[in-house]
């Protein structure tokens, strides 16, 4: 496997980011992959407008992995607070889940908070009801703040429910003492 390319992405990318989010979430296609909310909602997981404005606005950006040229994996970054970032939109290629892009990923993420924003935690919202995802998360540090918000119903933008008892937990990691400033490899700049 080759090595991943970092970028920031832009409007350019919006069309690849859509189809990479929504594959890797949504329809038979993200049964390849174990990130699939295939039977917990339809629907797309982002749309344009949102998308746009997570690339779009300042504080926040939409970080890409490529590989060889090809986009792989992406996730959205967001200053939250003083000293907190959020971390979500978290895709990899279905076919490609499991190969240690995800890790590569996160691990970049957390790195590029810590240096560039002097961020000392991470946040992030997980449906409770994806165990897998939220054990992948708990194995990279990530631990249970007890904080939960429900599934936003009313925003057909995230999908369409399944069910009637989803609901989102924050997960948190604290950055100082786990990501070293100088471990995140640079950003290309497009």
């Amino acid at each position: 496997m080759s090595e991943l390319t970092f970028r920031v992405a832009d409007e350019s990318h919006i069309e690849q980011l859509l189809v990479l989010v929504t594959t890797a979430y949504r329809g038979e296609e993200s049964r390849a992959g174990w990130t699939t909310e295939a039977d917990l909602l339809d629907g797309e997981r982002i749309d344009r407008d949102l998308l746009r404005h997570d690339i779009t606005a300042p504080g926040g950006l939409v970080l890409i992995a490529e590989q060889d040229g090809v986009l792989v994996a992406c996730a959205h970054l967001e200053k939250s607070g003083e000293d907190a970032a959020y971390f979500g939109m978290f895709a990899v290629r279905p076919g490609l889940q499991g190969a240690g892009i995800g890790k590569q990923v996160l691990a970049h993420a957390e790195s590029l908070v810590v240096t560039d924003w002097a961020c000392t935690r991470m946040e992030m919202f997980v449906l409770e009801l994806r165990l897998e995802l939220v054990a992948f998360y708990e194995r990279r540090g990530y631990g249970h703040t007890g904080r939960f918000q429900p599934f936003p119903y009313e925003e057909t933008r995230f999908g369409r429910p399944r069910r009637d008892d989803l609901r989102m937990e924050m997960l948190e990691k604290t950055l100082v003492a786990v990501v070293e400033p100088a471990a995140h490899p640079a950003i290309v700049e497009a």
